[in-house]
């Protein structure tokens, strides 16, 4: 059995400013350390390690979930405050609602959730649980 005494998730992305800025003032993510890539405290605990990579090619999946109280009113901030642009995808259980949103909670098939890309085309999501 792995015996770890911490962990954190990393991703890659091709600019590490446009990175510092997104996630920093954007998301409002807490800059905890940048001496070797940036290191991001993530709400609830754990964090976030991001670093340059030259020829950076986004994963075609989410790689970093946000859990929120109430999705409606956070999706409404980051595309107003922030012109954030929430992703379609075709083949879903269901359709996305005006805002993006497949809403799952209304027919019990999992959380409310919406995606959206970070500066270096990696998949983000927000969801309500």
């Amino acid at each position: 059995m792995l015996q770890a005494i911490s962990s954190f998730s990393g991703i890659a992305v091709d600019t590490i400013e446009k990175a510092r800025a997104f996630y920093g003032d954007t998301l409002g993510l807490a800059l905890e350390d940048e001496s070797m890539g940036l290191t991001f405290a993530l709400p609830g605990g754990g964090s976030l390690f991001i670093y340059e990579k030259p020829g950076h090619t986004p994963a075609e999946y989410t790689v970093l979930n946000f859990v929120v109280e109430n999705i409606t009113d956070t999706i409404r901030h980051l595309v107003d405050d922030h012109a954030l642009i929430f992703e379609r995808y075709d083949g879903l259980p269901a359709p996305q609602d005006a805002l993006g949103v497949l809403r799952g909670k209304a027919t019990g098939d999992g959380p409310d959730i919406a995606w959206f890309k970070d500066p270096a085309g990696n998949i983000l999501a927000v969801l309500e649980t």
